[in-house]
């Protein structure tokens, strides 16, 4: 019942932004931790960002000062500012929820991200 539905991807030039929106509805009112996994051709899934709901995140290295995530909790809502993308960022993007800790219970379809050089 409940989903997570990710938009703002597209194809961007290196250097360029993008911001990624996930929108989620059902019956959970509140989320512990949200955030954005990705995962390029050929290489294993990578949580990029995530957001507890007090505030605290964690970034992955190599998106850190470029990077920012952002929560609304009143709409159950999480977003990740992506700027000075490179070519290595393409992937597809996916936000996900967990209720409890990190244990990310709810996925989004994903939302495809595409830098070219």
């Amino acid at each position: 019942q409940v989903q997570l539905v990710e938009s703002g991807g597209g194809l961007v030039q290196a250097g360029g932004s993008l911001r990624l929106s996930c929108a989620t509805s059902g019956n959970i009112f509140s989320f512990n931790v949200m955030g954005w996994y990705r995962q390029a051709p050929g290489k294993q899934r990578e949580l990029v960002a995530d957001m507890s709901r007090g505030g605290s995140a964690n970034y992955l290295d190599s998106v850190k000062g470029r990077f920012t995530i952002s929560r609304d909790n009143a709409k159950n809502t999480v977003y990740l500012q992506m700027n000075s993308l490179k070519p290595e960022d393409t992937a597809v993007y996916y936000c996900n929820a967990a209720t409890v800790g990190r244990i990310y219970e709810y996925w989004g379809q994903g939302t495809q991200v595409t830098v070219s050089s």
